[in-house]
């Protein structure tokens, strides 16, 4: 299929890569980015026609991804509005419902949101999908191939569950970033160099996250495993446990996940 991308952001480039990378021509690829050096950087890194405008030339592919910024996002529709016929349109803007993205394009129903997370830079991203009922199988394959691209995907039921992608996977990498950061704050304080203490600690995350993806335990079970009786580790825990951090920490989603839908509410508004 041949794809136009609305904006050449970072998440844009990304998924230009991974489609480019799975066997996508360049010529079925174009992106409309008004930047000029932006339209100058993806023409020469991936070798796509840009335009920098929306216009009937750009808009001639089977698939439309937007991926400009939320506040963005209802004057695209306006301007898409009139050009759209057959396209699948596929929304990657934070907080945009496609109940309201479909009402700026007109009552358009061929229509699905993603939320994906920025690992999907390195390929090794987290999307959550959903698709109004107007988006047919093919197309439901055609998100999956786009998306796919730069990592793992989950579709849900309901558009209400992607508030909670967005707190869980959307702004998860923030809080394994935070973790890391205390953890490397740890070694330093034991007496590591900042290098050594990085190290350490980035070492130790990414080997937990590739034991636990390949075991068919759960992760309760394999903390378990890890904590000795009467050993350092049980004692991490205990003080861990006797500050309520898991406790913490789901609040801590929960909040977030109360914010996304408050950021839906506030950019659907006319």
């Amino acid at each position: 299929m041949n794809i136009t991308f609305i904006g050449g952001g970072n998440m844009a480039g990304a998924i230009i890569g991974g489609l480019l990378s799975s066997g996508y021509a360049a010529g079925a690829l174009r992106v409309v980015e008004i930047a000029p050096a932006a339209r100058q950087r993806l023409e020469q890194q991936h070798g796509v026609k840009t335009f920098g405008a929306v216009s009937a030339d750009a808009l001639d592919s089977d698939c439309v991804v937007l991926a400009v910024k939320p506040q963005q996002v209802r004057d695209v529709a306006i301007a898409l509005r009139p050009l759209l016929s057959r396209q699948l349109v596929i929304s990657i803007a934070a907080g945009i419902r496609a109940t309201d993205l479909s009402r700026w394009l007109g009552g358009y129903q061929k229509l699905a949101r993603a939320m994906p997370n920025t690992p999907a830079l390195v390929g090794a991203g987290c999307t959550g999908l959903y698709a109004l009922p107007g988006a047919g199988r093919e197309d439901r394959s055609r998100v999956d191939a786009v998306l796919g691209a730069v990592g793992t995907t989950l579709w849900l039921e309901r558009e209400e569950q992607l508030d909670a992608v967005t707190a869980v996977s959307g702004s998860g990498p923030a809080y394994v970033f935070y973790f890391i950061e205390a953890l490397q704050q740890a070694a330093q304080e034991l007496g590591f160099a900042p290098a050594a203490a990085r190290e350490l600690a980035l070492g130790t995350f990414s080997g937990a996250v590739k034991l636990a993806a390949g075991a068919s335990e759960d992760v309760a079970t394999l903390r378990l495993r890890v904590t000795s009786r009467g050993g350092t580790t049980e004692r991490a825990i205990a003080k861990m446990d006797a500050d309520q951090i898991k406790e913490r920490i789901v609040t801590a989603v929960r909040a977030a996940e109360q914010r996304s839908r408050e950021l839906g509410m506030e950019f659907g508004k006319d």
